[in-house]
């Protein structure tokens, strides 16, 4: 059974779907886990979480693990 040439390899076609990533797409997403990391840390490290915005209290826990989370829900979509 002789493997036959290069037209063979040339009639394996990749769905649609299944396109890579643009090439913005692992830094944003690297970016958005990073910034939230940092803004959970900015929170806990400002002695009066009054940082980084002040006024909303321990909210600012749910908008850093939230800018987190969108990064980490970038990562099911990552070829």
């Amino acid at each position: 059974m002789a493997r036959g040439g290069k037209e063979d390899d040339a009639l394996v076609e990749q769905p649609e779907g299944d396109a890579p990533n643009p090439v913005w797409f692992k830094p944003i997403m690297i970016g958005l886990m990073l910034v939230g990391l940092v803004w959970v840390l900015v929170f806990y490290l400002s002695g009066s979480n009054q940082l980084p915005i002040p006024g909303i209290g321990a909210w600012n826990l749910a908008v850093g693990f939230g800018i987190a989370f969108i990064g980490f829900l970038m990562t099911t979509r990552w070829r």
